[in-house]
């Protein structure tokens, strides 16, 4: 299984669990069923009071379930976001490249926002926006060919 796949069915049983514990928290926020005339035939129920959660509760698990949402899915999405940018910020002329279409290629020059780089021998050049970086280093350099 590839890491992608893993962080797929990571988050998708974070999302799982969320909306379980959501609605919980709405079928705990019920009131109990009754017929409203109560054992004592005074119009209350006894059961009513005790059949769901206070709002209490409710406030819990909506802030465990914000709590789980950031920690799992918000805060590495940031950290990744972060690193590429700081990867972006940080080429320098003569790195490997690899784009986001999967273009491979060393950069010959670096002006602003836009990177342009070489690809192979027939040394085309081509001129790409900085987001438009994928990866650098060993990430992008080509296999080694066996003879």
């Amino acid at each position: 299984m590839s890491s992608n796949s893993k962080k797929l069915i990571k988050r998708i049983a974070v999302v799982v669990m969320c909306a379980a514990l959501f609605l919980v928290t709405l079928a705990g926020c019920m009131p109990a069923a009754g017929d409203g005339t109560g054992a004592t035939g005074d119009g209350t129920d006894a059961a009513a009071g005790m059949g769901g959660f206070g709002i209490g509760t409710m406030v819990i698990y909506l802030v465990v379930i914000i709590l789980v949402f950031y920690f799992f899915m918000i805060r590495p999405e940031k950290k990744r976001k972060k690193k590429t940018e700081e990867m972006r910020n940080s080429l320098a002329v003569g790195d490997n490249i690899t784009t986001i279409g999967g273009m491979v290629g060393k950069i010959v020059n670096i002006s602003g926002d836009f990177i342009t780089f070489e690809t192979g021998e027939d040394r085309v050049r081509i001129k790409i926006a900085k987001w438009g970086i994928s990866s650098t280093g060993k990430d992008a350099e080509e296999p080694d060919q066996k003879a």
